[in-house]
C-alpha cells in the first residue's frame, strides 16, 4: 500500500471512522485502477470503499478535503534569483537554494518529506505541536541555514548581505509555513484524541459551571448515553422474555414423548418500567441541571414507561404537555424561559410548591410511581412543609431527591436538605453527566 493512502487511512481512523484491513486493500485496489490523476474520481473511489454510513461519509468528506489540500503551504517567499546567476554554494543547505530560487513546489515537497521523516501522522495532542514543528525544521537543516546566513553577514559585502536578508525573509516564511502545516495535520490526525479529551472533561464538569459553548456537545453526549442505556435495557427485556430454563416444566412436557426433551419451557421474568413524576426547581441556579436532566429522562423511552413533569419556583405548574409533539431540546428551552407557562418566577418556595402538588396533582402518584425531586432545597427561609413531602413519599413507590450541591453544603444557610432527606428513599448529588448515568441505573437497576 502506498504511503499517501496509508497516511489517509490513519487520519480517517483518527477521526473516528473504523477502517478494516480488507477495506484498506479494497481502497488500494481502487486507486490502482483510477490513480491519483483526477481528484473527483479519487474521492469517489475512496468514499465507496472506506465510508460505510451517512455519518462516516460526512467525516470522510471533511478528512479528504483537509488531507488532500496544499493551501497551508502557500506562504510568501522572496523573489527568486534571476536566471544565469552563479550556482548555489556547496555549504548552503538545499532548502536555502529553494528559497533563493523561489521554488515553492520544492519547498512544499521538502516540508512534506521532513514531516514524514518526523512521523507527523502520530501527533495526537495539542501539546505536541511545538515538538513536531521543531523536528521538521531540524530535518530541513534550519540550523545549518542560520549558520550560513551568519557567515554571509560576517563577509560584509553588499551582495552577501542582500543574499542574507533574502534568506532570512525566506526562513521566517518557512517557519510560519511549517507551523501552519503542523496545525492542519494536527486537525487531520488528532481529531478523535481531542474529542476524547473533551468528552472526558464534560463527563465530570459540574453542570452548574458548564459554559454555553459546550451545550451542543453535551446534548450529543446525552444522546449517546440515552442510546446506550436504551440498548442495554432492550437486551435485558429480551433476556427477561425468555428467562432461564424451567427444568421441571420441561421434564413434564417431555413425558408424553418418552422423556425426550422435544419442548422446552422457560421461566418468565418481569422487568418493570417505572412511571416517573419529576418536580424540577427552575430557578436560575438550577436551570442548567434541569435542562440536561429532562433531556436525558425524556429520551429514555425504553427505560421509563411514562413521565409527568412539574416545574416550580414560587408556584408549581405541570409541563408534561410541553413535551407532546415538540422536540425535546425545544421543549426544555421553553421551560427555561417560562414562555407560555402559568408560573411565577420569584423567590424559590419549596413549601408552596409541595402544597400546590399535594392539593392539585397528588393523584399522579400511585404505588407504582417513582417521584424525583430535582432541586437544591434552598427555600429562602420559608416554611419547608416537610410533612407534605412525607405525604408524597408515603404514597409513592420511591422518592428520590437529586441535589446539584455537594453534600457538605446540604443544610447550610437556607438549605432544608437535612430535614427533607429523612423522608426520601434515596438522596443523590446530581451535577455531572456521570451522576445522570448513575440515576438511570437507579431507576431500572441496570447491572
Amino acid at each position: 500500500m502506498d504511503r499517501v493512502l496509508n497516511s489517509f487511512i490513519v487520519s480517517l481512523r483518527g477521526a473516528g471512522v473504523p477502517v478494516s484491513v480488507s477495506e484498506s486493500i479494497d481502497a488500494a485496489q481502487a486507486l490502482a485502477l483510477c490513480g491519483y490523476g483526477e481528484r473527483r474520481v479519487v474521492k469517489s473511489s475512496l468514499g465507496a470503499t472506506l465510508a460505510k454510513s451517512a455519518a462516516e461519509k460526512e467525516i470522510f468528506d471533511d478528512c479528504f478535503e483537509r488531507f488532500f489540500t496544499f493551501e497551508s503551504l502557500k506562504s510568501p517567499m522572496p523573489q527568486g534569483r534571476a536566471s544565469g546567476e552563479d550556482e548555489m554554494p556547496s555549504d548552503m543547505p538545499p532548502i536555502g537554494g529553494m528559497i533563493l530560487e523561489g521554488d515553492m513546489g520544492g519547498v512544499a515537497l521538502a516540508v512534506r518529506d521532513a514531516a514524514r521523516a518526523s512521523d507527523l501522522q502520530s501527533i495526537r495532542y495539542f501539546t505536541q505541536r511545538g515538538m513536531f514543528t521543531a523536528r521538521i525544521l531540524q530535518a530541513l537543516e534550519l540550523d545549518r541555514l542560520d549558520r550560513y546566513v551568519a557567515d554571509l553577514y560576517r563577509e560584509g559585502s553588499a551582495g552577501a548581505e542582500g543574499t542574507a536578508r533574502q534568506l532570512e525573509q525566506g526562513r521566517d516564511a518557512l517557519i510560519d509555513m511549517v507551523r501552519r502545516f503542523v496545525e492542519e495535520q494536527y486537525a487531520v490526525f488528532a481529531r478523535e484524541s481531542t474529542e476524547r479529551i473533551i468528552e472526558r472533561y464534560l463527563q465530570d464538569v459540574r453542570l452548574t459551571e458548564l459554559e454555553e459553548r459546550h451545550y451542543e456537545r453535551m446534548h450529543m453526549l446525552i444522546r449517546k448515553l440515552v442510546k446506550r442505556m436504551n440498548e442495554r435495557f432492550s437486551r435485558r427485556r429480551r433476556r427477561a422474555k425468555r428467562g432461564a430454563l424451567d427444568f421441571k416444566r420441561t421434564l413434564r412436557a417431555g413425558m408424553p414423548h418418552g422423556g425426550l426433551l422435544f419442548e422446552t419451557r422457560w421461566k418468565k421474568k418481569r422487568v418493570n418500567r417505572p412511571d416517573v413524576v419529576i418536580l424540577c426547581d427552575v430557578s436560575r441556579s438550577m436551570s442548567t441541571v434541569v435542562r440536561f436532566c429532562l433531556l436525558m429522562l425524556y429520551g429514555l423511552n425504553e427505560v421509563v414507561a411514562r413521565i409527568r413533569s412539574f416545574v416550580f419556583c414560587s408556584s408549581l405548574v405541570e409541563v408534561s404537555h410541553v413535551f407532546d409533539g415538540t422536540p425535546i431540546a425545544e421543549a426544555v428551552e421553553r421551560l427555561r424561559t417560562g414562555e407560555g407557562l402559568d408560573i411565577h418566577m420569584g423567590r424559590t418556595d419549596y413549601g408552596s410548591a409541595f402544597w400546590d402538588f399535594t392539593h392539585r396533582h397528588l393523584e399522579a402518584v400511585t404505588g407504582k410511581t417513582t417521584v424525583i425531586i430535582l432541586g437544591d432545597a434552598r427555600s429562602n427561609y420559608g416554611d419547608p412543609a416537610e410533612e407534605l413531602l412525607q405525604k408524597i413519599g408515603e404514597r409513592s413507590r420511591r422518592l428520590i431527591w437529586l441535589n446539584p450541591e455537594t453534600p457538605p453544603m446540604w443544610g447550610t444557610g437556607d438549605s432544608e436538605m437535612k430535614r427533607y432527606m429523612h423522608h426520601c428513599d434515596l438522596v443523590m448529588e446530581c451535577n455531572t453527566l456521570r451522576h445522570l448515568e448513575r440515576l438511570v441505573g437507579v431507576l431500572v437497576r441496570i447491572p
